[in-house]
C-alpha cells in the first residue's frame, strides 16, 4: 500500500482549490474569481483501495507586497519541503509570464518528483495543447506532465494515478473516515468569505433600552426638541395643534412672550 502527501501548489487562479474540491469529492477550499482567495493551508484526504493520498491546498505564489501575503507565500514554500510528490498547477489558458517563471525558479533544487498539471484545456483550443506540452517537456525538470479540466473534470483519474505511483510505500497516515484537518467553524468562515459576504451584528442600542423600558420616554423627547414640553394653552393660543418643527414651537414660545410682555405693558 502506498501513501503520502502531494502538495497543490501554483499562481493565484490557476485552479488548485477547484482540483482539491473535484478529487476529494466535497467542498473543501473556497473557490472564487478573486486573487489569493485561498489564504491557508488546507488538508484534504482521498483514500483509494491501494492508497491514502494526503493533498494540500496551498496559497497562490506570488511576489508578496505586504506581510500577509508573505506569510501566504511561506505557507506554500514550506509544503513543497514536507511532501512526497508537488503538483505544480498551471492554467493553460492563461499566457506564460513572469509569475510563472517566478514560480519555477522555486522549483530549482527541490527533492520531491514534480508533477506538472495543465489546468483549464477545456478553455483552449486542442490544437495548442500539444506544442504547450512539449514546451514544457524541453524543460526537463518535471515527473509527468498531466493535462486536466479541473472544473469538468476531464483528466483528473489520470493526475490522481500519477500521483499515486510516485507515493512511497506505507501505512495510512489517517483514519479512514478522516477527511480534512479543518474545523467546522473555519469551513462555514471560508464559504462566507468566497460569497464575497459580510456579516453585521445588531446589537440594541442605549436609547433603544431605555425606550423599551420607558414606552413614554421617546415623545417626551419629542416634545422637549420641539419646544411644546407641557404647552398645550400656548399651543392653542397659536391656533396650532402640534408644531411640526423644533424651531415652530420656538417661534410659538416667543411670540407667546412678546405679547404677554405688551398685555402687561398697558395694563400697568
Amino acid at each position: 500500500m502506498k501513501s503520502g502527501f502531494v502538495s497543490l501548489i501554483g499562481r493565484p487562479n490557476a485552479g488548485k482549490s477547484t482540483l482539491l474540491n473535484r478529487i476529494v469529492g466535497t467542498k473543501l477550499a473556497i473557490v472564487s474569481d478573486k486573487p489569493q482567495t485561498t489564504r491557508n493551508r488546507i488538508l484534504g484526504v482521498k483514500n483509494y483501495p491501494d492508497a491514502q493520498v494526503v493533498f494540500l491546498d496551498t496559497p497562490g505564489i506570488h511576489r508578496p507586497l505586504h506581510r500577509m501575503n508573505v506569510r501566504m507565500v511561506d505557507a506554500a514554500v514550506e509544503s513543497m519541503r514536507e511532501v512526497d510528490v508537488i503538483g505544480l498547477i498551471v492554467d493553460a489558458a492563461e499566457p506564460q509570464g513572469k509569475g510563472d517563471r517566478f514560480v519555477l525558479d522555486m522549483l530549482k533544487g527541490v527533492a520531491p518528483p514534480v508533477c506538472l498539471v495543465l489546468n483549464k484545456i477545456d478553455l483552449i483550443r486542442k490544437n495548442r495543447l500539444l506544442p504547450m506540452m512539449q514546451q514544457f517537456a524541453d524543460m526537463g525538470r518535471f515527473a509527468e506532465i498531466v493535462p486536466v479540466s479541473a472544473s469538468t473534470g476531464d483528466g483528473v483519474d489520470r493526475l490522481e494515478r500519477v500521483m499515486v505511483e510516485k507515493l512511497p510505500e506505507g501505512e495510512p497516515l489517517y483514519p479512514p473516515d478522516y477527511l480534512t484537518d479543518q474545523p467546522e467553524r473555519v469551513l462555514a468562515g471560508e464559504i462566507v468569505r468566497a460569497a464575497q459576504a459580510v456579516l453585521h451584528h445588531r446589537r440594541r442600542s442605549r436609547i433603544a433600552e431605555a425606550d423599551r423600558r420607558r414606552p413614554g420616554r421617546r415623545d417626551d423627547q419629542a416634545d422637549r426638541h420641539r419646544g411644546a414640553r407641557g404647552s398645550r394653552a400656548l399651543l392653542r393660543y397659536e391656533g396650532v395643534s402640534r408644531p411640526s418643527r423644533a424651531r415652530e414651537g420656538g417661534v410659538a414660545r416667543r411670540r407667546y412672550r412678546a405679547r404677554s410682555n405688551r398685555t402687561e405693558v398697558r395694563n400697568a
